[in-house]
């Protein structure tokens, strides 16, 4: 496994990631998926301001993590929130720690302080890996998203870069 920043050409496989989240789960608050000149504008500008990292298995993507402004205003600029997704044949075999590993190695490196992760409930898999990186537990926000008919509570999780 490859451990590399996110390339404008990785749009296409990291959207094969990330349209079943938007369409089959609540791990995603979108309803449709973006196009891939979308995925591409979304990924530039991430890439021009904070990072993006995907994992290389076997020469295909295997799952991508990110981070982005946590807030507008000037005295969060320190701050950021993170996002990750795997492919579904990828779980499980520790890309997950590893791209989150290198995130906050680039994050901290780049002068960033604090992460933040929000967590659309529920969602056991990824509380368990922000728990195993460091995240701690630091609210919850009570339906506060609606999906397939349903209110979903997002759990907020937060730790030093």
């Amino acid at each position: 496994m490859k451990i590399r920043r996110g390339r404008p050409e990785d749009a296409e496989q990291l959207l094969d990631i990330y349209r079943p989240v938007v369409l089959d789960t609540v791990i995603s608050f979108e309803d449709t998926p973006p196009e891939v000149d979308e995925f591409r504008v979304r990924m530039n500008k991430c890439l021009d301001s904070h990072a993006w990292l995907v994992a290389e298995v076997d020469g295909r993507l295997g799952g991508y993590a990110y981070a982005t402004g946590f807030r507008a205003r000037p005295a969060y600029r320190y701050s950021v929130e993170t996002t990750i997704y795997l492919d579904k044949n990828h779980r499980n075999m520790g890309i997950g720690r590893r791209l989150y590993e290198a995130l906050f190695e680039e994050l901290s490196q780049s002068g960033f302080s604090q992460a933040f992760a929000g967590i659309a409930l529920p969602n056991d898999a990824s509380i368990a890996l922000h728990r195993s990186v460091g995240f701690e537990h630091v609210g919850t926000l009570k339906s506060v998203g609606f999906k397939f008919d349903k209110w979903h509570d997002v759990s907020w999780w937060q730790r030093a870069v």
